[in-house]
């Protein structure tokens, strides 16, 4: 990589007069316009500039979050962004500019996770309030509540197909529900500590999860059974999710590291200290050959791993970054962090060949090249050692004219939830409702109004029923929140059975194995 030029002036002087913008060096085959041929301006320049630009560049800021975003994800389409965060609220944007934003109120404690499904039209979001709640992300914010775990949730997942969600919690439990019916199917349990993520793998036939226990669990989803236990005695995995191929998992480490699997070889591939803190979320890139990474040393990390090295360190949050997601398409991926700010971020990686990436980085291969993705027997473990070629990216030097976004916000609550729990499931509709049309309802809300002040809360929520529009009496309504919260102390108490029953089948089990080796040494001195 070539060295990193630093230009003083101002924004619309030649580069060398440019302040605090921060610029790489020329280089052969590298892209460059010639001097009399950048169009003049402020704007047009930057669009120029960026038009050319390969490496990643920030786009926008999203505010309206009070508290640290936690989690982060696309929509399918790639057209909306939803949000989740400490301030309790998940937050639905608009990529469209002037936009609104909708907050979505439900959860009464930190909401730790959240994702789309994959057809798009549901959002799972799990929370300390030890709840799940599917959403519809329209303006009415429909919701559904999941109770079953006994401890924060801090985790959920979709399935590739969209009719499973697998839920991870601090009950050192992870739980699988089936989407159509609304109804819980099962719980695996073999961590011995809070379970931090559970993800299934592309093809759905496998679940990897991580713990404070120090372990990663792979389980087939068949027999219900762990398949492959993986360990580390220095620290625990914070995030853990599989490669788009799924035939390797990739983990994010207390102790400051990342690493990957091969778990058809159970083996390690490669194992990266690149950060000076704790890695906190991880996001492959749709062709699984790059990998970025947040850490709570505020940067974001991007990884090459065909070549096992660091390529980019991008400096855009003040503190540290807990969340990062590529969208589906991979031209774009967005952060979030103690900043209760959301950057959304544009890549080069699907406009540049793999082929043209080795040849600009040829100068740094060897004869001993580390294993990478597609390696079925891979060599040795590699370890990575920090390099000097890495380009380093401030948005604050090299984006001047920024478009921030903050957008007018809409309060959404949820008013007409249902509330699911481990041993009850959702009612069916009546044979003449249709089931898709009421849960797997595709419409999204289409925010592409322009941007106006923010109405008055009674204008804001003028579609939302008033209690003497409402059907059922305040007193039955009254008497169902006690009965439901009657069923939830009943939930609890069956979940923390099945634990102990749990326990004593493995103690049973052992037991029986010792019986049986004892037996079989006895017949054999005898």
């Amino acid at each position: 990589m070539a060295p990193l030029e630093f230009s003083e002036g101002l924004g619309g002087a030649p580069a060398s007069e440019s302040p605090g913008r921060c610029r790489r060096a020329r280089e052969p085959g590298r892209r460059h316009a010639p001097a009399d041929s950048a169009p003049e301006g402020g704007a047009g320049e930057r669009a120029f500039r960026m038009s050319l630009q390969e490496d990643p560049v920030l786009e926008r800021y999203f505010k309206g979050h009070k508290a640290a975003i936690t989690s982060v994800n696309f929509s399918p389409n790639g057209k909306q962004l939803v949000t989740a965060s400490w301030d309790t609220f998940l937050m639905l944007w608009n990529l469209k500019p002037n936009a609104r934003a909708f907050r979505y109120v439900g959860h009464k404690d930190v909401v730790t996770s959240v994702q789309f499904s994959p057809l798009g039209n549901l959002l799972a979001s799990a929370s300390r309030d030890r709840t799940v709640r599917l959403w519809i992300p329209d303006k009415k914010g429909k919701s559904s509540e999941f109770r079953a775990h006994t401890a924060p949730v801090r985790s959920v997942d979709f399935s590739s197909d969209g009719q499973f969600l697998v839920t991870a919690s601090e009950d050192k439990s992870i739980k699988v529900w089936n989407m159509f019916r609304q109804r819980f199917l099962y719980s695996l349990y073999r961590h011995t500590h809070w379970v931090r993520c559970a993800k299934f793998s592309p093809d759905g036939r496998l679940i990897v999860s991580c713990s404070e226990d120090k372990t990663i669990k792979i389980w087939d989803t068949t027999n219900k059974q762990c398949v492959n236990n993986l360990s580390d005695s220095v620290g625990f995995a914070n995030f853990v999710d599989f490669n788009p191929n799924g035939t390797c998992i990739a983990s994010a480490g207390s102790d400051h590291s990342v690493r990957i699997w091969d778990i058809r070889v159970n083996k390690l591939l490669q194992h990266y200290q690149v950060h000076s803190c704790g890695v906190n979320s991880i996001s492959f890139h749709p062709s699984g050959n790059y990998l970025i990474t947040a850490s709570s040393d505020g940067t974001l990390k991007i990884l090459d791993l065909l070549e096992g090295r660091l390529i980019y360190t991008l400096q855009g949050h003040t503190g540290p970054v807990f969340t990062v997601s590529f969208s589906r398409s991979g031209e774009q991926f967005t952060s979030g962090g103690a900043d209760t700010q959301v950057l959304l971020w544009r890549t080069n990686f699907d406009e540049l060949h793999c082929k043209d990436i080795n040849k600009r980085n040829l100068k740094r291969l060897h004869f001993d090249s580390p294993p990478h993705l597609l390696d079925i027997y891979p060599r040795t473990p590699h370890t990575h050692e920090r390099k000097l070629e890495t380009v380093e990216i401030n948005p604050k030097l090299e984006v001047i004219d920024l478009q921030i976004s903050t957008p007018p916000v809409v309060d959404v609550l949820s008013f007409d939830s249902t509330t699911i729990t481990e041993n009850s499931g959702r009612n069916l509709p009546d044979k003449g409702e249709d089931i898709c049309g009421y849960f797997m309802n595709p419409s999204l809300m289409s925010a592409d109004c322009s941007a106006i002040a923010v109405k008055n809360k009674t204008e804001e929520f003028s579609d939302f029923p008033s209690e003497s529009q409402r059907s059922i009496p305040l007193a039955v309504t009254d008497a169902l929140e006690h009965i439901m919260e009657q069923l939830n102390v009943l939930t609890q108490t069956v979940s923390i059975l099945e634990q102990r029953l749990t326990l004593t089948e493995d103690k049973l089990k052992d037991c029986l194995e010792n019986q049986h080796k004892l037996i079989s040494v006895v017949q054999q001195k005898s």
